[in-house]
């Protein structure tokens, strides 16, 4: 009882049957201004309109109204511009808030890392309901920021990070709680190279601002500085002042089943294992991380690795014990051989499926997130081949047990146990976590007063808290020892100098 109890107080919300007893909307915290009920649609306004942004703005108008559109950057946005012609177009998020307050309910997010702390709380402030795009926050201090904001302002959150709504996310923290592979004092997680830039010695070079682009703007709460191409629309995400490199662009993804079987507060350690192609200015080539965490519950303390943009041939990628002859990682969508369905866990079930990404030509580089014609940018050696047996590379997760060894693929699309031959003649345990009703429809029935959305901010906070801590630790050697309650290092000035991001005058954040 004290097991269960303990997961109730994680992920309550998740626990099969937790349905409020009196009804939906009936939850104390779920009273307050703003929430619709079921029959009436959301009045959506999405903060960032191209790439991702639009397409969680996209996912949200299946079922609910877009009522308003912001984005600096008229190019990246043209075609979803264009697509909602007939509401309004800001380009300056704050503006749009003051003055289609009234029209609002709700406001997707999906602008670069650093503002993401800046866009929500502006939002929340204003009531409004917010599903901001993962990562959650750049620094340890914006995340702790969002989830006392949610709390204070009594709004529906969710992180964009869809794995959480996988079947296979969930059966796999179902898995180690049944005690399959027995206690778990050590996981992996690693991501795949990035085709953003790593390892950078100089700064981009100046050149004029696009008249489509509000450079001001874009740059928002951080300090100042020349406009380059080399930023934009995707490229931010390897420069330390603006992303988070592979930890907000993939180990978001693979550290969730981590997190959620794991049931992981805070750290107490953090230290670099190992680095390559260190920078001043941007995420390095590669490198190593381990976060020591406490006992919870009747859980052992576990040291979690995060291994970074690890490859076959690394000399630190991780070598599976006892399972040299194995391929690590399971297919996504697995659980469909043993009869479970996967379901549209992204969009919703009413939701068209995703479109097809333009084919790279033969021979050619990968294409870059940011889509055609964005620069791709590959670390020495490259993505490395396809998987190796017995080592951990690529986008996933490995739990060692004092029983035996889990693994999940990609956002937590794929689990199964090793070696295979144990995983084939395994039955899974039974259901203990409700099922997502798509990661985007969670995060709509809890705007209209349901059940708290899976990704909530008091989930993916600490979340999101702890995979900010292991970047610090990446940019500051030793072992760096966390006072979470206090938020600061104890032995570190130079790493306390990174928990909380610089503002530029003007822009400070406070509650």
């Amino acid at each position: 009882m004290e097991s269960v109890s303990r997961r109730h107080f994680f992920f309550g919300p998740l626990l099969a049957g937790a349905v409020p007893t009196a009804g939906f909307g009936s939850v104390p915290s779920l009273k307050a201004l703003g929430y619709k009920p079921y029959y009436d649609k959301l009045n959506v306004a999405a903060i960032g309109c191209g790439g991702q942004g639009g397409s969680i703005m996209n996912q949200a108008a299946n079922t609910e109204n877009i009522v308003a559109l912001c984005d600096v950057d008229e190019s990246r946005a043209a075609a979803n511009l264009k697509k909602y012609s007939s509401q309004p177009k800001y380009k300056d998020f704050r503006v749009m808030l003051d003055k289609e307050a009234k029209n609002i309910d709700a406001c997707t997010v999906g602008v670069p890392d650093f503002m993401h702390a800046t866009v929500g709380l502006a939002c929340m402030q204003r009531g409004k309901h917010v599903y901001i795009e993962k990562p959650l926050t750049r620094t340890p201090w914006e995340a702790r920021l969002l989830q006392d904001a949610a709390v204070k302002y009594q709004v529906a959150t969710q992180m964009g990070n869809q794995g959480f709504s996988h079947e296979c996310n969930r059966v796999a923290a179902e898995i180690l709680w049944s005690g399959e592979i027995g206690d778990v004092r050590e996981a992996h997680i690693s991501a795949s190279p990035g085709t953003h830039p790593t390892g950078v010695q100089q700064l981009p070079r100046e050149a004029s601002v696009p008249d489509t682009l509000d450079w001001n703007l874009w740059m928002g709460s951080a300090n100042m500085r020349p406009f380059s191409p080399d930023y934009i629309p995707y490229n931010w995400r390897g420069f330390l002042d603006f992303g988070t490199g592979q930890v907000g662009n993939w180990a978001t993804h693979t550290a969730g089943p981590v997190h959620t079987a794991l049931q992981l507060t805070a750290p107490v350690t953090i230290e670099r294992i190992a680095i390559e192609g260190e920078s001043k200015y941007s995420m390095p080539h590669r490198y190593v991380v381990r976060l020591d965490f406490p006992a919870r519950g009747k859980m052992p303390p576990v040291s979690v690795y995060y291994h970074d943009s690890a490859r076959p041939g690394d000399p630190e990628a991780f070598k599976v014990p006892g399972m040299e002859n194995e391929t690590i990682l399971p297919p996504v969508n697995n659980l469909t051989e043993k009869g479970r369905p996967m379901g549209n866990w992204r969009r919703g079930p009413n939701a068209p499926p995703p479109p097809q990404r333009p084919a790279r030509p033969a021979g050619g580089p990968p294409m870059g997130a940011g889509g055609p014609g964005v620069p791709v940018f590959l670390p020495p050696g490259g993505r490395g081949g396809g998987p190796q047996p017995g080592l951990l590379t690529g986008n996933g997760s490995v739990f060692v047990g004092s029983k035996g060894v889990m693994a999940t693929s990609s956002r937590g699309e794929g689990v199964w146990l090793l070696p295979q031959a144990r995983w084939q003649a395994y039955q899974l345990p039974p259901q203990l976590l409700t099922r997502s009703p798509g990661h985007m429809m969670d995060w709509i029935r809890a705007c209209k007063g349901g059940e708290t959305s899976c990704s909530d901010f008091s989930i993916t906070a600490p979340f999101a808290e702890w995979l900010a801590l292991a970047i610090i630790a990446m940019r500051v050697p030793g072992k760096l020892e966390w006072d979470s309650k206090n938020m600061r290092f104890t032995n570190s000035p130079e790493a306390n100098k990174l928990v909380k991001p610089e503002f530029r005058k003007g822009w400070e954040l406070k509650l």
